[in-house]
């Protein structure tokens, strides 16, 4: 083989490689070129890759190519997908019961594969029914429970016409038997109210049934409840009611309903300690009813979430129906939105129609049908799609019960998971099986999908030392795979040997590598731009293979060196001949008309010699000229009647049309165009019909004319001498009567009623009394109110008039009190009827005509309006037609607007007026008696009756106002007839606008679009905008503008129907292709067409963009990006290098081109410019290293530009850097500009530039461009202003070439721009105005923040829309943290986003009592957020709005805990224990510190920590005692004795103990799974404070750091864990830190080093799950290593069952420590008796078999009891009776597990009576309670805490919130609540105490 060949091969196998990095094609094998074969197959659907050895382009590339680039299909590797349907039977619509079809389907996909499943449902109409029935017995519902037992036969009808298979059931549900839900006193618990049963919070009554008399008679036996608050809970009876199946007896294969009936709101998850009694665990979702179908764990859990119902009612398939009274209708009424399909009814108030709306309630379930796919692998999308194949959105179809309904289910496998390619995941998100099913079915179709990742064959069978591959590699499935040191496509190369640039020049070439790339070692040429340039010496240019219409490869294939490769179904060097002749039928299914023949694709017509045009498919083509009429009038008219232009027989044979005289015309629709003309010759009319003829062979066309003609009668001229001599006679004694008699006007009209003519006289006035308008249905903001004139039609009459707004407004009306400020500028709208013809082109502002005529008017009225005081020019000039009007009915009208003062308004008019009657505006010519003048309240004008017409529209406006009245009324007034004869009748009209409340509001999404005809396809979007959900509907059509229906596209026109919910719709428009006549005209007028949308329906209106406008664009060649100049010259003095580069064609849409220095000493940048549309030059700009400057010589190089450009032939400049002065581009550059002389002789003036441009290039910049004028401009002067603005205020830029850019502008705002050339005699005349608009840019910082307070914890945050919005506002962000006095962040931000731009309002619940937060709030719009507005405020300083009840509010709800999610928190401290190996007893990181009667508590959120202060000195009840005992072994009690009040914080500030600092620090740990493993999925962590108190007598030496004063464990996952610390203090810099950790029970201790300083955290990956780790960390300085800082950590996380060091996918993780049993819990149930309540440990050290009690007098005034108590439950409760008043107990709880006994829990309780009294006379009682913790050392803390009642109007009857901590050994220190309810009987008061789990 010889050299070149191999070079040339070579070339080709490293022109792959190269491909594969820099093409930017959309093209998913590209990415896998430079793979295996393996790679090439998994890269995506359609990859295949070529194993032919001597195959010479990218092995891999789409299937079709390959083929194309001419490889053998014997050696093409492909994977292919399979879709098989394992099990369809089919619907059998006999079987009443819900059915699927197909059932089972197997599927393997591609990556990126999509494939579509047709499925078949069937509902039927009476199918199995299984209906629970769930009660509220709440007291309120008693008599709703009677009239339900009287139904017992109305409901098995109602039962029986749903369905013939039914079972009912029925249970009952009240709320947790806990305060405050429940009272509970024993008397109340045992009966609440009279005739009732005991409180319970859900039971099971009657599990579901067929037999209703037995279903009746049981439910006869049921008596009525009660409970405290109004909420009920009514989530736990339904979480039951789904979970336990088998328990409430729900069927497989029925429809599950459950009808759940009440008056009240609902309690829910993390209700509020103003609501909830602090049930802290989670809703565990299982089934807890006992043997008698009680809910036994309502007082040991929470309620549960929304979005776990909506869950659990889903995986169960329970449709809920609500039965709800009308005052908390609202509520149920949001909640059922959350659910799929759910229904809602109002009740009476005694439920007496509860059966009509289960029936409605069915009825309407029936029709709805939600179809999901469960159990979908990560990796797969899902999609449902209608019978014509439109998106379903949340799969909601309407199939009819007892109908086989369709869909499809489109499921798509992902290219990537995340940033990972889908063949490299977990089997578990790429392969599963997927239930597609209604969301009330059992059955579903069962989808076993899996990606299919295929590997080549070939590659187990390598050719090991191929000869192909000269002995020096593997030929691997058809390409060599080299050794080491060895290269090139056959592995010849040996990469040590040197090269020549000799080697890299083709045959027949000069340059190496034909001056386009870099000669690599072999001969290798690398090509520098290989999205352009290919070939072994990059000889072929992508973009020069030959095109067609100047479209490369006619885009049906691709340049492929040097020639087009054509897709499949093409041929043609150009790939231009289509091998079909589809394109050539016309419109009859003939090919080319029959006249011509199919040559590629296209007809070749004959000449017919006619001059009659044909289509592309040689049928006549008169639209392309005058129409057929006009084309075959003067042929007709020689052929039938031998007369017009061609009536010489010569000329009438040259005619190809043959005539044939009918008795009768066909019809319109039957022929190509029916005609009528009038004969010039004769005056008679004739028509005719056009048709082809049906004779293959006929080429002429066949006119059938109507042989009967209309011709006038005989004429009268005769009579025109004596009609002249009449009308002098007539005119002389008019005359006379105007000059002779006394009363003018009298006389005039009586001389005028004498004659016969007009003896009757005339009358003007309107035509109706009254119009009735609705605001909805306005398209214009003007009314055309007809007036009509009777009596003799002779003669001319103006009629003036007014109108007046809001005449029903009484003098005394607030608004007509206001009167406005008549210095106020303000606009005058003004028309005129110009005495010119109106014409298409003045309808398009943009054409040429308009923008004359516009300058002309604009000129005159100018002119003329300057008499007005402070008048502005007039601008927004228009023109129309105004439809009857009348003789001039197609004269322009024009409408324009003038800005003056308020006050100008009656001057305005006179001067309007008075040019009209002149008719004259200056030079500009207007037809008189026509005018309007109109402000923003008012408007006169003028209408004229031409002779003999007997009715004029009124064009008035209707001031239609934002803030208009609800019902407004306008009066129009004909004021009185300046000129004519006319008497006014009917004076008054009067407009009556109501103004409703829209329900949708429709637009266009913008008032433009752009798309280029290769799309085929216009997709337009019609959004909707919902105020008020429903049906409705908005009609839209489209018309023609410079593009034609049938020729540019395909007009359309309907209605769009929108359903509930529905906010987008998309109406495709078909774009047709240029005709081959229009193909080949170089300047191609731009196309464009109109949507309009009209006629809303169910109370919806238009909104801002009614009309949009579709401009077609043909495809354009790719821009051509270049350096401007071959060298740039720069001085060292220069602070900036300019390198410009210029861009032509295609100049209107973006483009970039990536950019690099080459050969620099000092330079290695590169970047990326972007042209935006428009720009045609923008600058590299490089700024010189300061201080460094020296001469030096580098190139820049252009490479990689954007698909739609190439680099042209400038891609490399040299930058000379010398010492020379200044370049003179930048001294020009930074000269302020230069001012010419202002000529002062006529002569030699310049002309306006011409072509005037301007394109916005950003928010702050505009560029303009425009054509010299003639002659030798030496500058130019740019004007430009804000629009609105007077041009006076105009700034002025001086250019010396003709392009400008406007900086500093305004953004998303118009401006108006000039341009004039100068020269030495001075300035030229102007151009005319261009208007441009500033690109967007990001908004202001929205307006004022205003806080409505609820309650400490609880705000509404509302804010106003930024001043500057610079665009559209797409979202708003609230981002509110704790922080302390000093402004200073204490805690993590929380960020909450606002889709809906319109809802600026958000309520925060759970936010920390007495804490200080800063909040935030930004705006967004298109590009990007703005600055925040911020505000700072502390919510207990503020009055507050108590919400009694929970709500489902309609603004954004965010939980200040739990984000955005229902989820809760619990609470940990920060003394995590830590067991050292060599030790057997726990010791404690960290205790409490407190001094001065101030207890300091910080929490840690996700992400940082937060502070506040919980004052011990806020009354004077408040005492502190502390007693320290050093030593090991020794104690340490604290005791505390507290009154809590609520009122504004005390000042924050940090306390002192010897010189330390302390505080304490605990974590709010959010209970829900987590799935990430990075910081920002932070979702628990735990603090460890100070290990001890300080030692004010120990002393580190000098600069040794102290001990890291905070170690922090965040869970990141189940085997991952960040650990933080706080810098520790040093008096000299820190250096580093050292983090050690090893397995508490031994083993290897693992180090990590930390040099940086400056970072505090490490994450640690390789952790076992379950097990507990002690950790280390300590600071290094110049003088050692510091004290270290331990903990012990575990991160608990379930595991698979078969490897226990494997965390299980997606399970949750919490982090713990060892723990003694829980808190103790003390209720007050009488003076000598309580309940002690507490949890089981976290971590009991075995199995717990029993706990011990103990309980003595804390003051030895007793013998101690004991007390046994077995069980094993999650909470233990116990009962003591025979206890003392006054009397402080201590009481000591320890676990026994089969280990022994563990650690004890103490605490220390006193039953108080405040006046000494016994409980029995119901007097004043308090419960203290001191806990203590014995450990080991000794380590006791007692806490005694009382209160004082408080009224606050958060707390409904006294009710009071406290917080206290309590150290417990093995245990973080728990938060606890305790809520205080005060019941009055008589004048006495009992207090009861409850405390629990926050």
């Amino acid at each position: 083989m010889g050299s070149w060949s191999l070079r040339f091969l070579a070339g080709l196998g490293l022109l792959a490689v190269l491909l594969t990095c820099c093409s930017s094609e959309v093209n998913s094998c590209l990415t896998a070129r430079s793979g295996t074969c393996s790679d090439c197959l998994q890269a995506g659907v359609g990859c295949a890759y070529c194993s032919e050895e001597d195959f010479g382009f990218p092995r891999c590339d789409l299937h079709e190519k390959i083929l194309a680039h001419g490889c053998n299909a014997a050696y093409v590797i492909k994977a292919t997908s399979k879709q098989t349907i394992v099990q369809n039977e089919a619907i059998n619509m006999n079987l009443q019961r819900s059915q699927v079809s197909p059932q089972e389907v197997r599927m393997t996909f591609l990556p990126g594969e999509t494939r579509e499943l047709d499925v078949n449902v069937f509902a039927p109409t009476k199918g199995p029914l299984d209906l629970y029935i769930l009660m509220d017995f709440s007291n309120s519902m008693k008599d709703d429970l009677d009239n339900l037992k009287k139904m017992g036969n109305k409901l098995a009808t109602v039962v029986q016409e749903i369905s013939s298979d039914y079972t009912i059931g029925f249970g009952k549900f009240v709320d947790k038997v806990i305060e405050p839900q429940t009272d509970m006193r024993p008397d109340k618990l045992k009966q609440p109210w009279p005739d009732s049963d005991s409180p319970f919070s859900f039971k099971n009554v009657i599990p579901l049934i067929k037999d209703v008399n037995s279903f009746t008679a049981k439910l006869q036996k049921e008596r009525i409840s009660g409970n405290l608050d109004a909420p009920e809970g009514g989530f736990d009876a339904i979480l039951q009611a789904a979970v336990c199946k088998k328990e409430i007896g729900w069927r497989e294969g029925s429809t599950h309903l459950l009808v759940f009936s009440t008056e009240s709101a609902f309690h829910y998850e993390a209700d509020g300690a103003n609501v909830l009694a602090g049930i802290l665990p989670r809703n565990d979702e299982a089934c807890h009813l006992d043997e008698n179908g009680v809910y036994i764990q309502a007082t040991k859990q929470d309620y549960p979430s929304i979005p776990t119902l909506v869950r659990v009612l889903g995986n169960h398939n329970i449709i809920p129906i609500f039965a709800v009274t009308n005052h908390s209708y609202m509520y149920y009424l949001k909640l059922k939105e959350y659910f799929p399909i759910a229904e809602i009814g109002v009740l009476q108030e005694d439920s007496s129609n509860i059966l009509e709306i289960m029936r409605d309630a069915f009825v309407s379930i029936q029709s709805k049908m939600s179809i999901r796919a469960e159990n979908r692998p990560k990796a797969f999308g899902a999609q449902f799609l209608d019978s014509s194949n439109k998106e379903v959105r949340y799969g909601a179809f309407n199939f009819k019960p007892g109908e086989i309904g369709k869909f499809k289910v489109k499921l798509t496998a992902q290219q990537k998971h995340g940033e990972q390619p889908v063949c490299k995941v977990d089997p578990g998100d790429k392969e599963g099986t997927i239930k597609v099913k209604p969301t009330t079915f059992d059955s579903a179709v069962n989808v076993k999908a899996s990606i299919l990742c295929e590997t080549c064959d070939c590659e187990k069978t390598p050719t090991l030392k191929a000869k192909r591959c000269n002995g020096k590699g593997n030929l691997v499935c058809g390409k060599c795979l080299c050794d080491d040191g060895w290269a090139g496509a056959f592995c010849n190369c040996s990469k040590t040997s040197g090269s020549t640039k000799d080697q890299c020049i083709g045959p027949g070439m000069t340059e190496s590598c034909s001056g386009r790339g870099d000669c690599q070692a072999c001969g290798t040429c690398v090509c520098y731009n290989p999205d352009q340039y290919e070939g072994p010496y990059c000889q072929y240019d992508k973009t020069q293979c030959q095109r067609v219409a100047g479209i490369l490869c006619n885009d049906r294939g691709s340049c492929v060196m040097g020639r087009c490769a054509c897709s499949e179904g093409w041929k043609g060097n150009a790939c231009e001949c289509s091998k079909s002749n589809e394109t050539c039928l016309d419109n009859k299914g003939k090919i080319c008309g029959g006249r011509g023949k199919c040559v590629c694709g296209s007809c070749q017509c004959p000449d017919t010699g006619s001059g009659i045009a044909l289509s592309p498919t040689c049928e006549p083509n008169f639209e392309f000229l005058r129409g057929v009429c006009e084309e075959t009038r003067k042929c007709v008219q020689c052929k039938a009647w031998k007369t017009g232009e061609k009536k010489d027989e010569a000329k009438c044979k040259d005619c190809l049309v043959e005539v044939i005289m009918v008795d009768e015309l066909k019809e319109r629709e039957e022929v190509l165009d029916s005609c009528r003309f009038v004969d010039e010759d004769n005056d008679c009319t004739y028509e005719y019909t056009v048709e082809t003829s049906k004779d293959p062979t006929n080429t002429k066309l066949l006119a059938e004319v109507l042989k009967k003609r209309d011709c006038p009668a005989a004429s009268l001229l005769w009579l025109l001498p004596l009609i002249l001599f009449l009308l002098l006679l007539l005119a002389l004694l008019l005359l006379c009567c105007w000059k002779y008699c006394a009363c003018c006007a009298s006389c005039w009209q009586n001389c005028l009623a004498l004659l016969p003519c007009c003896r009757g006289g005339r009358m003007v006035g309107f035509k109706e009394d009254e119009y009735l308008l609705h605001q909805s249905q306005l398209t214009s903001n003007h009314l055309n109110t007809p007036m009509v004139r009777t009596g003799p039609p002779k003669g001319t009459d103006v009629v003036r008039w007014k109108v007046k707004d809001n005449v029903h407004r009484v003098p005394s009306h607030p608004r007509e009190l206001m009167q406005p400020n008549p210095d106020e500028m303000i606009q005058f709208p003004i028309s005129l009827r110009l005495n010119r013809l109106f014409s298409e082109n003045l309808s398009r502002p943009e054409s040429k005509d308009a923008e004359q005529l516009r300058q002309e008017v604009a000129d005159n009225l100018n002119e003329v309006y300057k008499q007005i005081p402070e008048a502005q020019k007039v601008q927004q000039t228009l023109f129309r037609l105004q439809k009857n009007a009348g003789k001039r009915g197609n004269y322009t009208i024009m409408d324009t607007v003038l800005s003056a003062p308020r006050r100008a308004y009656p001057d305005i008019v006179k001067l309007t007026e008075k040019n009209v009657q002149s008719g004259n505006f200056g030079d500009l010519k207007v037809v008189p008696g026509y005018y309007t003048v109109a402000t923003d309240r008012e408007a006169a004008g003028a209408v004229e009756f031409q002779e003999d017409v007997e009715m004029v529209d009124v064009h008035v406006p209707l001031f239609v106002k934002d803030d208009d009245d609800d019902k407004k009324q306008l009066k129009v007034e004909a004021r009185d007839v300046p000129l004519g004869i006319a008497t006014i009748a009917k004076r008054f009209v009067n407009i009556t606008i109501i103004k409703e409340h829209a329900t949708s509001i429709f637009s266009f999404l913008q008032p433009k679009y752009t798309y280029s005809r290769k799309d085929g396809v216009a997709h337009i979007p019609i959004s909707r905008e919902i105020i008020e959900d429903g049906r409705t509907q908005v009609t839209y059509n489209t018309q023609d503008l410079s593009a034609k229906n049938k020729k540019d596209y395909m007009s359309v026109q309907g209605d769009l129907s929108y359903a509930p919910g529905e906010t987008e719709k998309i109406v495709p428009v078909r774009l047709l292709e240029l005709s081959e006549k229009d193909g080949f005209l170089e300047d191609k007028p731009i196309k464009q067409f109109v949507m309009d949308l009209s006629n809303p329906r169910q109370g919806a209106k238009l909104g801002r963009y009614p009309r949009t406008t579709v401009t077609i664009a043909d495809t354009q060649e790719p821009s051509v990006m270049m350096f401007k100049k071959g060298n740039q010259n720069f001085s060292t003095l220069d602070q900036t290098y300019p390198i410009p580069v210029v861009r032509s064609r295609n100049e209107d849409s973006p483009a970039t081109v990536k950019w690099r220095t080459k050969k620099s000493q000092r330079f290695d940048l590169s970047g990326s410019l972007k042209f935006a549309p428009g720009e045609t030059e923008k600058n590299i700009v490089i700024e010189p290293f300061p201080g460094s400057v020296q001469p030096e010589t580098f190139q820049l190089e252009l490479y990689d530009p954007s698909t739609n450009a190439v680099v042209g032939e400038r891609k490399n400049t040299v930058v000379n850097i010398t010492e020379e002065p200044r370049s003179p581009e930048i001294a020009q550059m930074q000269s302020k500009g230069y001012v010419s002389p202002r000529g002062t002789t006529p002569g030699g003036r310049l002309l306006p530039p011409g072509n005037l441009k301007a394109k916005a290039t950003g928010p702050r910049n505009i560029r303009l461009n425009w054509d010299p004028p003639p002659g030798n401009p030496v500058g130019y002067k740019v004007k430009y202003w804000i629009y609105g603005d007077p041009e006076k205020d105009a700034k002025v830029l001086d250019v010396r070439t003709p392009q400008a850019e406007l900086t500093n502008l305004l953004p998303f705002c118009d401006y108006e721009t000039r341009v004039c050339a100068y020269n030495s005699m001075g300035d030229g005349p102007d151009t005319n105005i261009v208007s441009c608009q500033t690109l967007e840019d990001a908004p202001g910082e929205p307006g004022r923040l205003a806080f409505n307070v609820i309650s400490p914890t609880v705000t509404q945050l509302s804010w106003a829309e930024p001043a500057e919005t610079n665009g559209d506002i797409t979202a708003y962000e609230v981002i509110y943290t704790p922080i302390d006095d000093e402004m200073k962040p204490v805690g993590g931000a929380k960020k909450v986003k606002i889709d809906n731009p319109k809802k600026r309002m958000l309520l925060i619940e759970n936010l920390q009592s007495a804490q200080t937060y800063q909040y935030k709030v930004r705006a967004q719009n298109s590009v990007g957020w703005g600055p925040c507005r911020d505000a700072t405020i502390n919510l207990a300083s503020q009055p507050s709005r108590p919400m009694s009840i929970p709500i489902i509010p309609d603004i954004p709800i965010v939980d200040a805990e739990a984000g955005d999610e229902y989820d809760s928190y619990l609470m940990y401290s920060n003394d995590v224990l830590k067991s050292p190996t060599s030790s057997k007893t726990p010791s404690v990181s960290g205790d409490d510190y407190m001094s001065n009667g101030r207890w300091e508590q910080n929490f840690l959120f996700p992400g940082g920590s937060t502070t506040r202060n919980l004052s011990a000195s806020s009354s004077p009840m408040s005492t502190l005692s502390s007693n320290y005992k050093g030593g090991a072994g020794g104690s340490f009690t604290t005791e505390m004795h507290t009154t809590y009040m609520t009122g504004p914080g005390s000042p924050r500030r940090r306390d002192m103990i010897g010189g330390g600092i302390h505080t304490t620090e605990v974590l709010m740990r959010k209970r829900s799974e987590n799935r990430g493993y990075t910081d920002e999925n932070i979702r628990d962590s735990i603090v460890i404070g100070d290990d001890k108190f300080p030692d004010l007598n120990a002393r580190l030496s000098p600069g040794v750091p102290d001990t890291p004063s905070r170690l922090v464990f965040s869970a990141l996952g189940p085997t991952a864990l960040k650990v933080s610390w706080q810098e520790p203090h040093c008096e000299k810099d820190v250096l580093g830190y050292c983090v050690l950790y090893q397995l508490l029970n031994g083993g290897e201790t693992k180090r990590l080093n930390v040099t940086n300083p400056a970072e505090n955290s490490v994450v640690i990956h390789d952790l076992l799950p379950n097990h507990s780790y002690l950790f280390k960390v300590k600071a290094q300085s110049q003088e050692g290593w510091g004290p270290e800082r331990e903990g012990v950590i575990t991160i608990e996380s379930a595991v698979d069952p078969k490897s226990p060091l494997s965390p299980m996918p997606g399970s949750p993780f919490t982090l713990s420590t060892p723990s003694a049993p829980g808190p103790l819990v003390f209720t007050a149930l009488s003076p000598d008796s309580l309940q002690l309540t507490w949890e089981k440990p976290r971590k009991p050290n075995g199995d717990i078999l029993s706990y011990r009690v103990t309980c003595e007098q804390l003051h030895d005034g007793g013998d101690m009891r004991s007390f046994n108590v077995s069980g094993n439950n999650a909470e233990t409760s116990l009962t003591v009776p025979n206890l003392t008043e006054n009397v402080p107990y201590k009481f000591k709880v320890q676990a026994q597990t089969t280990q022994g006994f563990g650690p004890e829990r103490e605490g220390i309780i006193t039953i108080e009576s405040q006046d000494g009294g016994a409980l029995s006379q119901y007097n004043s009682q308090s419960v203290t309670r001191r806990d203590v913790f014995q450990m080991s050392p000794e380590m006791t803390t007692r806490t005694n805490v009382s209160h004082t009642m408080i009224n606050d109007p958060y707390f409904s009857d006294g009710m009071m919130m406290t917080q206290f901590t309590e150290t417990g050994s093995m245990v973080s220190r728990q938060v606890t609540r305790e809520v205080v309810q005060r019941n009055v009987t008589g004048a006495s008061t009992v207090t009861k105490r409850m405390f629990y789990e926050s």
